[in-house]
C-alpha cells in the first residue's frame, strides 16, 4: 500500500488478529502503549477492534509489514483528527521485539508522516510518549518531532510516576530537514 525502505503500511487482515493480541499483551510493549492499567486484551477484544476498522470512520490504522519477509510486526495510525485546526494525533508500535532499534520504527513513521501531510493535507502531527520510552523519543526526534510540553508525573508505572511528553511536527519543519 504505502512503502518505505524497510516496511510497508497496509490494511489489517483477519490473520493479524492473533499476533496483534500477542503483541499488545506483551509486558514490555503494553507498558509503552497505554497510560491506563495494563490489563490483558482477549482475542475477542482484538477481534472487536479489527471489526471496527473502516476507511469511513476517519481514524486510519495500518498494519506494519516488513518488505523482505512480508511479516506483520506492529501497527500505526491516526488516533484523532481535528479537521478545523488541521491536527492529527498519531500512535505507533513495533510489537515484534526482533525489529526494535533497527530503523523499522523511523521508516514506518516517515511513511505515516508523508501520508498525513501529502494525502490528508494536515498541517500538524502530534503524539504523546512516556518519558521512560527513550527508544521511541529518539525515533520521534530523528523524524523531526519536537517536544512541545511535559505533563509532569502523569503516568504511574511499576510503582513510580513518570512524565508524559507531548511532541509535535509541523509540515514545513518536516520538509525543511
Amino acid at each position: 500500500m504505502y512503502g518505505g525502505e524497510k516496511v510497508k503500511l497496509r490494511e489489517y487482515k483477519r490473520e493479524d488478529i492473533k499476533l496483534a493480541q500477542e503483541f499488545v499483551n506483551d509486558v514490555e510493549v503494553k507498558k509503552m502503549l497505554n497510560p491506563g492499567i495494563p490489563f490483558l486484551y482477549t482475542y475477542e477484544d482484538e477481534e472487536k477492534w479489527f471489526e471496527s476498522q473502516s476507511a469511513t470512520n476517519e481514524l486510519y490504522n495500518f498494519a506494519i509489514e516488513t518488505l523482505e519477509e512480508r511479516k506483520y510486526i506492529g501497527g500505526c495510525g491516526i488516533n484523532k483528527l481535528d479537521w478545523k485546526n488541521s491536527v492529527a494525533t498519531i500512535g505507533i508500535f513495533i510489537g515484534n521485539k526482533e525489529y526494535w532499534s533497527r530503523g523499522y520504527g523511523s521508516d514506518t513513521l516517515n511513511i505515516l508522516i508523508r501520508f498525513i501531510f501529502e494525502q490528508m493535507n494536515i498541517h500538524k502531527i502530534k503524539l504523546n510518549v512516556f518519558s521512560f520510552n527513550k527508544r521511541a523519543i529518539k525515533c520521534y526526534e530523528k523524524c523531526g518531532f519536537k517536544t512541545e510540553g511535559v505533563l509532569r508525573e502523569e503516568i504511574f508505572r511499576d510503582g513510580k510516576y513518570y512524565d508524559e511528553i507531548v511532541m509535535g511536527l509541523l509540515r514545513d519543519e518536516y520538509y525543511k530537514k
